[in-house]
């Protein structure tokens, strides 16, 4: 297959090491820019994603994202972030990485490169026809991420990407492909940059919608985060005071007793 690699094409830019720090932050600001454009571009795509995996995830089902380097650790972060923030168990939404864990800190030699360990990988999670797996990879032709989906396909798994090249050969195996071309970095092939960003944004969007849907979401507000520390507390309580009119101490005390915010305001309701 014959496509443009744009993550790959030479920077609009010129004798970088000569710019002034404030040079070099204003022309990083203005790529960064042009983001949000692109990702906006791509919402029809995101849309379409975000529906598959709410009605898996609505029948029981899970949400993997499997990825090489800087886009592997996007999805761990991603998917590291459900817990806290929506109180769902920790095996709900998995973030995968090759090379395991040990990548998230220090690069593993060789690991993209292997396209069958991806699917080893989630075998270890007992994927299913119930879950979704999404392949992140900028270039759209990491090896890892490619093969995995590529054996989820044959196993009647529903697969999704974020990649950052139109027409990738990732983007043509993923039943559900989500391509945000934000065109070459500031830094020549540094795709941590616009790249991640954009990856970044999706990954938010992804989740975030998701959850939404699935009723983790009252109002604006996260009423089934985890209270694990006293600023999240500090918020809950404030929650339960905006909700149902209380106090800071009787509101603190229901959140005390409940554990959550939904159940202190749902007891509160149901008593009052």
């Amino acid at each position: 297959m014959n496509f443009t690699k744009t993550t790959e094409q030479a920077s609009n830019y010129q004798h970088l090491e000569k710019m002034s720090v404030t040079e070099l932050l204003a022309n990083i600001n203005n790529e960064d820019k042009t983001v949000p454009y692109a990702v906006e571009k791509a919402l029809p795509q995101i849309e379409t994603l975000v529906t598959q995996i709410v009605s898996k995830m609505k029948q029981g089902g899970r949400l993997f994202y499997i990825g090489a380097g800087t886009s592997g650790r996007l999805g761990v972060v991603d998917a590291s972030e459900c817990p806290p923030t929506f109180g769902v168990p920790f095996d709900q939404v998995i973030g995968l990485i090759a090379g395991g864990d040990t990548a998230i800190r220090k690069a593993v030699e060789n690991a993209e490169d292997d396209a069958n360990q991806a699917w080893l990988d989630l075998k270890e999670w007992n994927i299913s026809e119930k879950d979704v797996v999404v392949g992140i990879a900028a270039s759209g032709t990491t090896p890892y991420v490619i093969g995995g989906l590529e054996k989820c396909n044959q196993n009647n798994i529903i697969t999704g990407c974020i990649t950052c090249n139109q027409g990738s050969p990732l983007a043509t195996t993923a039943q559900f492909p989500i391509e945000v071309v934000v065109g070459p970095e500031f830094v020549t092939g540094s795709s941590r940059m616009k790249a991640g960003t954009a990856q970044k944004l999706v990954l938010n969007m992804l989740s975030t919608a998701t959850m939404i849907q699935l009723g983790k979401v009252k109002g604006n507000k996260m009423v089934d985060m985890q209270l694990s520390n006293n600023k999240l507390v500090d918020r809950g309580v404030k929650m339960i005071m905006d909700e149902i009119g209380v106090g800071y101490e009787e509101a603190q005390a229901l959140l005390a007793d409940h554990g959550s915010v939904r159940k202190a305001v749902n007891f509160y309701n149901e008593n009052n």
